[in-house]
This record gives C-alpha cells, sequence and structure tokens, in this order.
C-alpha cells in the first residue's frame, strides 16, 4: 500500500434539480455542509454541468465560496472544474481568490468535461477537449505558480500578464483528477494528483487503484510532477449512501430518489434520442448488485462500506448523501447516522 493513514470520508454531490425553488435548494446544501464540517468529514466535492438538470451550481466558485463562510475546517473542492470551457487567466484569479475566501482549504479537481453535448453549448468539440485542457492546465499552474501569465498555444495565448493575487496555499491547492480509464489513470498517477472513481464496479477499481499506487510509487520523488508538494496520494470511491431504519425500507427510499436523479442525469442525451445512459442506470438492481449503491439500515451500510474499501483498495471514502427527491431531512439524518456509526469504525 501507498498510504498507511486512516480512511478519509468526504462528500460528492451534483445538486440535481428537484421539486424546490432553487434558493431552498441551494440552502439545504449549504445547510448540509455545515452537518459535514461538524462531523469531521475530509472534504465536499462539487461537480460542474450546464444546461443540465443533473447540476444546479454551474459555476461551483460561487457556491463554493458561501460554503467557505460558514464552515471551518471541512476542505471544498471542484470535481471538476472543465477547463475547456474557462479562461485560464480568469479561473487562475478566482482559484486563488476561493482559496482565500476558504483560507486555504480548497481542493482543486480539473476534467475535460464528459458530455460532448455540455461542450458543445460552448462551441466546443469534443475531439479538441483534450488538447484544450492540456493547454489550460499548463497556463493556469503557471499563472498559480508564478504570479505570471506567458503562454502561447493553439487555443489560449497570454502575452507578461502579472497577477496581483496569489493562492492561499503554496504554490497551489492540491489537484485532483477523477477517472473510470487506464490512459487517465496512467497519467494522473504518474503526476501525483488525487483521483475518485464513480460509476464503476469494485473488481475495476481495484485494478486502477493498484495502477496508480505503482506508478505513483515510482514517480514519487520526481519534483516536476504536478501535485509534487502533495506526499501523501488520495485514492478514492464514491457511491451514493442511504442509511433508512431497515434495509428493506432503506433500499425501497433509495431507489424511489435515485429514480429522480437518474432521470437528471440522462437528460441532456435522451432529449437527443440517445437513452443508453438513462437504460443504464435505470436497470437498478443491475446497478446495485454492481455496488454502485450502498443501503440499508447502519449496521448493514458499514458492513458494505468496508467491502467497498477492502475490495477496491481505496484510502478515501465518498458518499452522496443528497440526490434526487430524497427529502433534505432524510438527507441530513443519512449524514449523521454516517459519522457517528460508520466512520468511527474506520480510524486506524
Amino acid at each position: 500500500m501507498v498510504s498507511h493513514a486512516p480512511i478519509k470520508f468526504g462528500i460528492f454531490d451534483w445538486i440535481d434539480r428537484n421539486r424546490l425553488p432553487i434558493d431552498k435548494l441551494y440552502e439545504q446544501r449549504l445547510k448540509l455542509i455545515e452537518a459535514a464540517d461538524q462531523h469531521g468529514f475530509y472534504c465536499y466535492h462539487i461537480a460542474e454541468h450546464h444546461g443540465s438538470p443533473l447540476n444546479m451550481t454551474p459555476s461551483p466558485n460561487l457556491f463554493l465560496a458561501a460554503a467557505a463562510q460558514r464552515t471551518k475546517t471541512i476542505r471544498l473542492g471542484t470535481l471538476v472544474y472543465v477547463l475547456p470551457a474557462y479562461n485560464p487567466l480568469r479561473l487562475a484569479e478566482e482559484i486563488c481568490m476561493l482559496d482565500h475566501l476558504a483560507q486555504g482549504r480548497l481542493d482543486v479537481g480539473v476534467g475535460r468535461g464528459i458530455s460532448p453535448v455540455e461542450l458543445s453549448f460552448f462551441n466546443i468539440e469534443a475531439a479538441e477537449s483534450r488538447e484544450m485542457f492540456r493547454e489550460a492546465l499548463e497556463a493556469v499552474v503557471e499563472a498559480l505558480c508564478t504570479g505570471k501569465l506567458s503562454y502561447v498555444g493553439r487555443y489560449f495565448s497570454f502575452q507578461d500578464v502579472e497577477l496581483q493575487i496569489e493562492p492561499y496555499q503554496r504554490p497551489y491547492p492540491p489537484l485532483w483528477y477523477p477517472t473510470n480509464s487506464t490512459e487517465s489513470m496512467t497519467w494522473l498517477a504518474r503526476q501525483g494528483l488525487h483521483t475518485v472513481v464513480h460509476y464503476q464496479s469494485m473488481p475495476v477499481i481495484r485494478e486502477l487503484f493498484d495502477l496508480y499506487q505503482r506508478l505513483w510509487n515510482e514517480h514519487r520523488n520526481n519534483a516536476q510532477r504536478l501535485n509534487a508538494h502533495v506526499t501523501e496520494p488520495i485514492y478514492g470511491i464514491s457511491r451514493h449512501v442511504y442509511i433508512g431504519k431497515t434495509d428493506e425500507a432503506a433500499w425501497e427510499e433509495a431507489k424511489a430518489a435515485l429514480a429522480d436523479f437518474n432521470e437528471n442525469t440522462g437528460y441532456l442525451q435522451s432529449q437527443r434520442g440517445d437513452n443508453k445512459r438513462k437504460d443504464y442506470l435505470n436497470d437498478f438492481e443491475a446497478r446495485r448488485a454492481e455496488g454502485l449503491y450502498i443501503a440499508g439500515s447502519a449496521d448493514s451500510v458499514r458492513e458494505q462500506v468496508r467491502q467497498h474499501l477492502e475490495i477496491t483498495g481505496s484510502n478515501y471514502f465518498v458518499a452522496s448523501f443528497a440526490f434526487g427527491s430524497l427529502p433534505h431531512e432524510q438527507a441530513m439524518h443519512s449524514l449523521r447516522q454516517f459519522a457517528q456509526e460508520i466512520m468511527p469504525a474506520f480510524e486506524r
């Protein structure tokens, strides 16, 4: 194993559309983050999507700035900034601002965007997104490290721009890159980036993390890697989690809420006649069998989490407590039960 530190527990959130007015939805989520802060969760991660009911925070920085003012210790992170959709100069400046507002609690997740439909909203061709991501990341990292930005690329160019602000964390906040692919895992492990895997079965995740650990160890002394300032890698698994009174009741309640969440997840594709994503997610029993969802009584959930950690080899477990039509009170109950009944069992 690369790391022998205690298991960390975090939260991943899409903030998908439900029946509430959006201002009420935001306030409920901020209350959930306050509770996570009080109960010792490591980090709150938020997604970024555009033109989709999957995500009501298309500007993650705005929402995390609000969360920073309501919390004290929990780290706050993006999973991810869709880099091709950003001007690197503006993003670098906003990262600096947010890192100071959070007093050094910001984590920066980056990606190229997984939805060709959403990229098309910005007139970005999916085939070009990888190169745009590479250029944007290089430019942002240069700006954060040096306080200056001189960069000439195909998509982004800057000449002798001097930033008047620097990040709170030096040289910059820890970088994350979530992935499900061997190719991306190879790159991010060599660079020492933290990672989280969504929507994969446990054996597949184990293969990815075995690769990650091996490559991270091989390159850990490379001072040129992107996360060279990070000495302990974090490689996590993300799951929807719901704790109810009994196993049977919990699974039924989770299934109903996930049906709405899955509708939001596949909305853009299904509007264009592509129902593959929605059909995949709507096969609830198959996804449950793969371990994509965790539900039950507190005792049952504890054993499921233990199984997920042991099989995947993860050192970080990321739970999504609020999703779809699940009432706020039930999401908060799950979070508190998880913190009180599950997390202490994994303290080493």
